[in-house]
């Protein structure tokens, strides 16, 4: 397996596992999509991508790279989606249980399972909050309960769930999940009064899950199954921002790039969204997050 480069290409001294509060693992898994291949190839491409970053965040006015970014090995995962799930278990509470904040990089959206597993296990006030253009409740796709299409199905299982920018599901889907724990992108497309809903529904601590499609196809082409009518990159962003000031997020992955050779800008997009985000979580959380057994307290919350 072809080895990535450090997120951000940073210097050795911001990469030391030991000393980095942030972990970013690589799962390069692909083999419950159902139309486009190629989101094994997703983690290797945003973290070359990462390389052409700039590391000061002009909005937050920080240098997250500065608290330590180790990006750990690609996860070899075996093929089927049940040991899939137990491996990204295994190494995301490792690494929690290392004092890290864990980013995911997807692989398929199966991937969050396993990393959900393990937050729930470290957090006990957990919810997850989906960015998604589909649903993902189906109970079984293709022979499997853990396709990409049953995550949310095995999410809910887990915690409690909101699912943000939905525009696509299944009839079997549509009464599996409360609706008020569901914000539709066309209800939403263009508006401002949803944010605070949406993290009302939200616990304390908060794992999110972003499926790139969540975005419209003319920001995020490079997905497998990308879907008209989606969110624009301020519209994602502000309600990240919303999120990480209101509550603690203890964990997130980016999932379901699909790299296009011929189109680089779209693996800067989701690298771009990786380092956004950590920007956000770490202005509001001074000591990173919440380690298991150690910090119970409500964080403190601040502003850039």
């Amino acid at each position: 397996m072809k080895r990535c480069r450090t997120f951000g290409d940073l210097e050795k001294s911001f990469t030391d596992l030991d000393k980095s509060k942030i972990a970013i693992l690589p799962v390069p898994y692909d083999e419950t999509s159902t139309w486009m291949k190629g989101a094994d190839k997703a983690p290797c491409a945003i973290i070359e991508a990462s390389a052409a970053m700039e590391l000061y965040d002009i909005e937050t006015h920080s240098e997250v790279y500065k608290r330590g970014i180790h990006t750990s090995p690609p996860l070899e995962c075996r093929r089927h989606p049940e040991e899939m799930v137990r491996e990204v278990d295994e190494k995301v509470r490792e690494l929690i249980e290392a004092g890290k904040f864990v980013v995911v990089l997807g692989g398929e959206h199966s991937v969050t399972i396993g990393a959900l597993k393990a937050h729930a296990n470290a957090f006990k006030n957990l919810s997850v909050l989906q960015l998604d253009a589909h649903l993902d409740m189906r109970d079984e796709y293709e022979g499997s309960r853990y396709n990409h299409a049953c995550v949310m199905a095995r999410a809910r299982e887990i915690c409690p769930a909101v699912q943000v920018g939905i525009r696509s599901m299944s009839a079997e889907e549509k009464d599996k999940a409360p609706r008020e724990d569901i914000f539709f992108a066309a209800d939403i497309a263009g508006k401002n009064d949803w944010q605070a809903r949406a993290v009302e529904r939200l616990s304390r601590d908060v794992y999110i899950s972003i499926d790139l499609d969540v975005f419209d196809p003319s920001v995020m082409p490079s997905t497998g199954t990308p879907e008209p009518g989606g969110l624009g990159w301020y519209e994602v962003v502000r309600f990240l921002r919303r999120v990480s000031e209101e509550r603690r997020v203890a964990g997130f992955d980016i999932v379901e790039l699909c790299p296009n050779v011929s189109d680089k800008a779209p693996d800067f997009t989701a690298a771009k969204l990786v380092y956004k985000l950590l920007s956000y979580v770490f202005i509001h959380a001074p000591e990173g997050h919440a380690r298991k057994g150690v910090d119970e307290s409500p964080s403190v919350q601040g502003s850039a």
